[in-house]
């Protein structure tokens, strides 16, 4: 009988492919939504992290596609919610406002991937089914010094729980300086 139980586990994993998202992108997420259902994957939609949470903690999902920027909070306080509800679950976090900081707190919060966005649905599909732990290969075009001076800002404003005044002092910078870098978007790679 524990041969059949050992042999019916791997089946049911390896069939399994209950997806949650949650992203208030209705568009976006609807268009994701279903172009991995036609690759086999029982998707379950979410636009908040109230929602999310609630969705996991109904069917905790096998995979997750978890938007950084939600419209009542972050996604990656989703993050830890769903890994309570199934420590399995294989979570990508998508952004469209991507940087060293933000995606070091999503691995840490336990995502296993971290795309930009729009990520279309075969670059979602390979970030949730890759098993694979080797270093990706390096960028054919490394980012500029600009880029890493303001990756550093935003590390070290994340670090500081994004109060403006710590940051300042930290980077030995005049406040308003620092506010004019952060409204301004990332320079280009």
């Amino acid at each position: 009988m524990n041969e059949k139980t050992e042999q019916a586990t791997p089946t049911n994993t390896a069939v399994e492919k209950t997806l949650l998202i949650i992203d208030d992108d209705a568009p976006y997420r609807q268009r994701l939504a279903l172009a991995l259902e036609k690759r086999g994957f029982q998707v379950t939609q979410a636009e908040s992290v109230d929602a999310g949470i609630a969705a996991a903690k109904a069917h905790p999902p096998r995979y997750a596609v978890v938007d950084l920027r939600l419209a009542d909070g972050s996604g990656l306080d989703v993050v830890p919610e769903i890994k309570k509800s199934r420590p399995d679950c294989r979570v990508v976090i998508l952004t469209g406002y991507g940087n060293i900081a933000t995606a070091v707190a999503a691995i840490k919060s336990g995502a296993i991937d971290y795309l930009p966005k729009p990520a279309d649905a075969d670059q979602v599909e390979a970030a949730l089914l890759e098993h694979r732990d080797a270093l990706p290969p390096p960028p054919e075009q490394p980012m500029t010094a600009d880029r890493v001076r303001w990756e550093h800002i935003q590390r070290v404003y994340e670090q500081c729980d994004r109060n403006v005044s710590e940051t300042a002092r930290r980077l030995r910078m005049h406040r308003r300086t620092l506010q004019r870098i952060l409204a301004k978007y990332a320079p280009r790679a």
